[in-house]
């Protein structure tokens, strides 16, 4: 099994539940600059990672690649507590996360694909700050009463939330006082697939 990713990018979620399986796997880096090079174009049409590869199948999409994982090693317990409701806990939150969270990001990563005026970027971004404030605000009250997003059980959404905790942090967004999710991610700091996913990726 081969995943494609970019370092620190939605891939790392892969990344690290491939580590959490303790399976075999490999990792390979490519390049902003080789996204839409025809060689990566050939596997995923979109340009853009994460890419899975396993044997002749080639999967796309972060929460289908998660969920893959998750069903492919069933005795890492990925997809909550594996019962039809905490399964599909799992996909509500990962639903959430890409849906939501993860394309709450666009103004801030990408204002110029919003509108053309130059002026208009600091606002956009300020205001996609916020909303993302309120809904990391969501995911401290979810991790209130559970230390994992489906639960008990940690799983592959978890995953998929450090990584756009990640990316809350460094773009200032506002995370103060919520008390839960800061422990969240420091559990997930120091869990050892989590620091082996990101030494790969050098982060």
């Amino acid at each position: 099994m081969k995943l494609y990713y970019l370092p620190g990018a939605c891939s790392l979620a892969d990344h690290i539940a491939l580590a959490w399986t303790g399976a075999p796997y490999e990792a390979e880096e490519v390049p902003r600059d080789q996204l839409k090079s025809p060689a990566f174009l050939a596997k995923n049409p979109a340009g853009s990672v994460p890419v899975l590869e396993d044997g002749h199948f080639v999967l796309t999409e972060n929460i289908a690649i998660l969920n893959y994982i998750a069903e492919l090693h069933p005795g890492a317990h990925l997809n909550g507590d594996d019962s039809p409701q905490g399964r599909a806990e799992v996909n509500r939150w990962l639903g959430f996360l890409n849906s939501d969270v993860h394309k709450g990001f666009a103004p801030i990563f990408g204002p110029g694909k919003f509108t053309d005026d130059e002026n208009q970027h600091e606002p956009l971004k300020a205001k996609a700050r916020e909303r993302l404030s309120e809904l990391f605000g969501r995911i401290d009250q979810r991790l209130a009463a559970s230390p994992w997003l489906a639960g008990a059980q940690r799983s592959v959404a978890d995953a998929y939330l450090f990584v756009v905790w990640r990316w809350a942090r460094a773009k200032q967004v506002n995370l103060g006082g919520y008390d839960h999710l800061a422990a969240f991610a420091q559990r997930m700091t120091d869990d050892p697939g989590v620091q082996q996913a990101m030494r790969e990726e050098g982060l």
